[in-house]
């Protein structure tokens, strides 16, 4: 798993390609959370590399716009692939994470 940042209009774009999976969950969820301690409010999650997703996976999601919601903020998760998208779906995390089918929908999306 690969995991990369910038800032874009006040809007931080978070790339993460390759395998979400229990043996990567933690340092993808680390990052997202130094990333939140530092004061991001609003994060733009480009997932159009990501190949795979775990249990564990989704739970750094999960950790994540919890916080980030805590803070005032919010987060969308982008361009998912099928697979990706299949498992947001199935498990229910469409609908409690907002999820845009491209990166410029889902920057709009956060203002």
């Amino acid at each position: 798993m690969d995991f990369a940042h910038r800032m874009e209009e006040g809007i931080c774009i978070v790339a993460v390609s390759g395998r979400l999976d229990a043996a990567t969950s933690g340092a993808f969820g680390a990052g997202m959370m130094q990333l939140i301690d530092d004061g991001v409010l609003k994060l733009a999650l480009d997932l159009a590399t990501l190949e795979y997703v775990s249990s564990a996976g989704l739970r750094e999601f999960l950790r994540a716009a919890k916080a980030i919601k805590a803070r005032g903020g919010s987060m969308v998760c982008c361009s998912l692939k099928d697979y990706v998208k299949e498992v947001f779906d199935m498990s229910g995390f469409s609908s409690i994470i907002p999820v845009s089918a491209s990166l410029e929908e889902g920057r709009s999306s956060l203002g």
